[in-house]
């Protein structure tokens, strides 16, 4: 219970930091959205009319500690506002309407990816030196070191365009209207399929070098050398003694890449057109949006908290010596 508390408390602290340098950024730049909208629409806006938009938008002037209070209110009861490139929408209806997205993304290329690179590592580190190992390390560093933006418009060129295998982009066929039918979540999955596959290249490789110099460092520990002795079997001294041990980095690190991946999944969306968070985030930028930024940026802040809360609890019920330390 004290490692939890202590954890918690650190997330708390990292939230609040967070919240305040979301706060300061947009300020120190000079201008707002408000009066960007207010000189573009030129004459016809009486000049008493710009007080009311920043009214409504939240830009009210003030000292700054009483807008960093009424910010941190806001924040904490998620009354974010209202959007400025999606008005009359609000941030909240805004980020709700594009996170399923995200998530679906998110979570299934992360969930795949972790999966495959950690099985891959596992056997790269068993039959270390081997053909497998001598050029899947290798290949898992250079996909690794590609630009998430070359990995998308490859894929795109090659099974969208050229091969014409996948969509291009969206969310789901235009001609079909949303609802839980099948004809609508085939469509979904088919145009998500690009997308993913996009996101588990970028991430494949971290999971299966993590997870084979892990378990190479533990390979030569007094209890496999025993296990091997006892004549267990190569699959349960794999599995049951070398992985699960080595497994507690590669959680660590999925956590870190899940929460990442929010922020990742912003060229991807972008150039599928798919309408999740990222995209959405690109959106705002472009319209000065400051509002629905300072949300976006809020919501990929606490997920990287909450994913790596749910790593340390995780790590906590695979590992007994954290349990009695």
């Amino acid at each position: 219970m004290s490692f939890l508390l202590r954890r918690a408390g650190f997330y708390v602290v990292a939230f609040v930091v967070a919240a305040i340098f979301n706060f300061l950024l947009p300020r120190l730049m000079p201008g707002n959205p408000v009066d960007i909208m207010f000189a573009q629409a030129g004459t016809v806006l009486p000049p008493e009319s710009l007080e009311a938009l920043k009214a409504t938008f939240g830009f009210v002037d003030g000292p700054w500690p009483v807008q960093f209070g009424r910010y941190l209110a806001s924040v904490f009861t998620f009354d974010l506002g209202l959007s400025v490139r999606f008005h009359p929408l609000t941030v909240n209806a805004v980020l709700m309407q594009a996170l399923p997205w995200t998530l679906l993304l998110v979570l299934t290329s992360s969930l795949i990816a972790f999966l495959l690179g950690s099985a891959l590592g596992i056997r790269a580190a068993w039959r270390r030196g081997g053909a497998f190992d001598s050029f899947g390390a290798p290949a898992a560093l250079m996909i690794q070191a590609v630009p998430p933006l070359v990995t998308s418009l490859v894929a795109l060129f090659v099974l969208s365009i050229r091969l014409k295998w996948l969509p291009t982009g969206y969310a789901w066929a235009p001609e079909l209207d949303p609802g839980f039918t099948l004809a609508f979540i085939g469509s979904v999955l088919v145009h998500a399929a690009l997308p993913i596959l996009t996101l588990v290249v970028a991430q494949i490789g971290g999971y299966l070098v993590t997870m084979r110099n892990s378990m190479i460092n533990l390979l030569g520990e007094d209890y496999i050398t025993l296990a091997t002795a006892k004549g267990l079997s190569d699959g349960r001294v794999r599995t049951a003694y070398a992985a699960r041990n080595a497994l507690l980095p590669t959680v660590t690190s999925f956590a870190m890449t899940l929460g990442a991946t929010f922020g990742g999944a912003l060229i991807t969306e972008i150039v599928f057109n798919y309408p999740g968070l990222g995209y959405t985030l690109y959106q705002g930028i472009t319209a000065r949006d400051y509002p629905l930024i300072q949300g976006q940026l809020m919501l990929m802040t606490l997920a990287m908290l909450t994913a790596n809360f749910a790593a340390d609890l995780l790590c906590l019920a695979l590992d007994p010596r954290l349990r009695r330390a």
